[in-house]
């Protein structure tokens, strides 16, 4: 078993550069809040038209535009 906990998935990366990282990863999860959040409802319809399924005209007084 491997008891590494970073590893070099391409290129070669000396033990000076690893630590580097480590410290930066391990630097961002301890500033990070750990309080649960609560999580926002997704939305079920996209947040934007597409404006090719739209008609073409839009009377005055619709709600639509």
């Amino acid at each position: 078993m491997n008891d590494t906990l970073v590893r070099v998935e391409k290129g070669l990366a000396d033990a000076e550069e690893l630590a580097a990282v480590t410290a930066v990863l391990l630097a961002r999860a301890a500033g990070r809040d750990n309080t649960a959040q609560v999580p926002r409802p997704r939305r079920t319809t996209a947040g934007w038209r597409r404006l090719e399924r739209t008609p073409g005209f839009r009377a005055p007084h619709s709600w639509q535009g």
